[in-house]
């Protein structure tokens, strides 16, 4: 979120948007991130739910996760259309604040999610024993309604103070969504302790629970040599894919708030603003950037979880006996034997 500006009636603006190349770049980011990250969230929903029924602790991490998804998935179509218009919202102030709403509730729920996936992992780990009397479903859903609740609260508390009618300014021509200039400093308060408990401390437990499950397999003599190789994968893939969605939009909003607290102008000519102008294309990037990680959460699911795993096997193992079934009633076996290879 950008903060609002705090002049009114003015015919200058602090940062000028408008249409260009952007917009386009832009635009097929969210159309690619809606295409896939519908299919591969439909694909795994079903094995995810079958986990789920059976009271599995990991499945139930992974069900909120899928859920929190798909609700900013279906709001991805009218940010198409938002760059499809060169940043022209055209649905007024409220539809804005909503959209905004999934958009940043989905990326702190995923970010804390999948810090609660990587805590399960290492306990299950480094405690086999102990966490089998503790690890119970009871336990897992305690936590993802509390992951919901907070970012909940955090984010409407910060839509009833972020007064986003700057961003819709008829003297200005402005009808922008979330991107309102210059921050204001309350804005920027919210913004360094989004990056610092968002961010920085999830991505220190990851670390953490990740070197800790690394160190325990390692010395495991029971585990092969390609177990312990999936598990290093496992590891570094989730730490990767964390820090490339959501790192860089993190870094420049960290950078956009340390310059403007050593900023004290904030006219329209001044080096914040020029600053800000310059800095748009690229933390607009990011913020598309993070909005990936609704496609690569499902590839967590199926590498984090071997009973998703086993589910997608067995999906994908009755389509094809479906398959090979009805191409022997309808075909000679010789040619069905060339259409299945």
């Amino acid at each position: 979120m950008n903060g609002t500006s705090t002049t009114e009636n003015s015919t200058s603006v602090c940062v000028k948007i408008g249409a260009s190349a952007i917009s386009d770049f832009l635009m097929s980011v969210y159309i690619l991130a809606f295409i896939f990250g519908l299919i591969f969230n439909f694909l795994t929903l079903g094995p995810i739910f079958q986990q789920v029924r059976r009271q599995n602790v990991l499945g139930i991490f992974l069900i909120c996760l899928s859920i929190s998804d798909l609700l900013f998935i279906f709001t991805i179509p009218l940010w198409i259309n938002y760059y499809r218009q060169d940043h022209h919202w055209k649905l007024g102030p409220i539809s804005c604040s909503i959209t905004g709403f999934f958009y940043y509730s989905n990326m702190y729920n995923s970010i804390f999610l999948l810090c609660c996936i990587s805590v399960d992992r290492c306990i299950v780990v480094t405690y086999p024993l102990r966490s089998k009397t503790h690890r119970t479903s009871c336990y897992a859903w305690i936590q993802c309604v509390a992951v919901y609740v907070i970012v909940t609260i955090l984010h409407v508390i910060v839509l009833y103070y972020d007064d986003l009618t700057d961003a819709h300014d008829e003297i200005n021509d402005n009808d922008r969504c979330y991107e309102t200039y210059p921050m204001t400093k309350n804005i920027v308060i919210f913004n360094l302790i989004r990056v610092g408990s968002g961010f920085v401390l999830p991505l220190l437990i990851l670390a953490v629970s990740y070197w800790k499950v690394l160190a325990t397999v390692g010395q495991s003599p029971g585990l092969s040599t390609q177990a312990k190789r999936k598990v290093r994968l496992l590891s570094f893939g989730v730490i990767g894919i964390f820090s490339v969605c959501f790192a860089p939009y993190h870094i420049l909003l960290l950078i956009r708030s340390l310059v403007f607290y050593n900023s004290p102008n904030t006219d329209p000519d001044s080096s914040y603003c020029q600053f800000e102008q310059k800095m748009h294309f690229y933390f607009s990037c990011t913020l598309a950037l993070s909005s990936l990680n609704c496609v690569v959460d499902p590839v967590l699911y199926v590498l984090v979880s071997n009973g998703v795993q086993n589910e997608v096997k067995a999906c994908w193992n009755r389509h094809k006996k479906t398959q090979t079934e009805a191409c022997v009633l309808t075909t000679p076996q010789d040619k069905c034997n060339n259409n299945l290879i």
